[in-house]
């Protein structure tokens, strides 16, 4: 099995509001509010090609910005291998058993892709979500705590996921992702999906997600696959929900990458894509409409000129003008 990128290319809106003059002396609070009407927009895109590999060397005329569909002036333009602030998300739940030693070979291969000046924070999935005690750069205590991680309980991916989002209002850099490693099933979650998705889609965090299949002889090993025992859920389940395809919607309205991967190597080719992908990003910058708009929420898509293929992702905005 290869690893597929879903779209050949794809934009992440990870907005950062600044006054016009002061954009760098100031940080993007976590709620911002306005009150000038010189605003400007900056919306990290990258762009990646049919295989997946990350397209450099693009120019401001090589995009189009659209805002509810109108376009929109670029004002500036810039690419930047900018430090950013991660959450590693790990299935280490007992439906994992089979792939936490290659889960953790993975998780290594991604922080050789990290910055000096990137900071981790560490959340593992089980019966209850856990989480390191903040964020940190040091690679190689989280690989230690990783090491001692074992498997077992039940699965609570959703309720891991919204925790992650939430422990991302700590991170101090203002390009933030989420990368989770997981079969996608989850058997003990009290959040649902659509409590999940309307969080992610408001955090202005890029998530990243690699399916792992459990199936595959070459993550196995050779134990008798998981089966949970039967438990009091919190409402009535048809079946182990989300599975890969919830992964895949949650980078999809993201502007994350959604991989599959049979094996280790397949697994530690995606998260080294991902990591590069995270810091090859072009910085776009425009101004919103009028202050008529304030208070409304904003579709932002973005579009490739002169380049085969298109940027088929769109994010919302809500803007607050004074």
């Amino acid at each position: 099995m290869s690893l597929q990128p879903q779209v050949s290319f794809y934009l992440s809106v990870v907005l950062l509001f600044v006054t016009i003059g002061e954009a760098n002396a100031q940080k993007a609070p976590e709620k911002p509010v306005f009150r000038t009407s010189a605003q400007m927009v900056l919306v990290p895109v990258t762009v990646t090609d049919h295989s997946g590999k990350t397209v450099e060397g693009l120019r401001a005329d090589d995009f189009k910005i659209l805002d509810n569909n109108g376009s929109q002036k670029i004002v500036s333009f810039s690419s930047d291998d900018a430090p950013c602030s991660v959450g590693l998300i790990l299935d280490i739940s007992g439906s994992m058993q089979q792939s936490l030693n290659g889960t953790k070979e993975i998780a290594e291969a991604f922080f050789g892709t990290a910055n000096l000046e990137d900071e981790f924070l560490l959340l593992t999935v089980s019966t209850q979500p856990a989480a390191t005690a903040g964020f940190t750069s040091d690679t190689a205590a989280l690989e230690e705590s990783i090491d001692l991680a074992q498997p077992g309980g039940m699965t609570a991916l959703i309720d891991t996921v919204y925790l992650g989002l939430s422990r991302m209002r700590e991170a101090q850099l203002p390009r933030r992702a989420l990368l989770i490693l997981s079969d996608g099933m989850d058997n003990h979650s009290r959040y649902s999906e659509s409590d999940l998705m309307r969080v992610a889609l408001e955090a202005d965090v890029q998530i990243y997600t690699i399916a792992i299949d459990n199936g595959s002889a070459s993550v196995s090993t050779g134990k008798a696959p998981y089966r949970p025992s039967l438990v009091t859920k919190p409402w009535d389940r048809a079946e182990e929900r989300q599975g890969p395809e919830m992964l895949r919607k949650l980078s999809d309205e993201t502007g994350g990458l959604y991989f599959r991967a049979g094996t280790i190597a397949e697994a530690k080719e995606a998260v080294i894509k991902a990591g590069r992908t995270l810091r090859e990003e072009y910085m776009i910058g425009y101004h919103p409409p009028n202050s008529d708009s304030s208070g409304k929420w904003h579709r932002i898509s973005c579009q490739i000129e002169r380049i085969q293929g298109e940027c088929s992702r769109s994010h919302g905005i809500l803007l607050v003008l004074g």
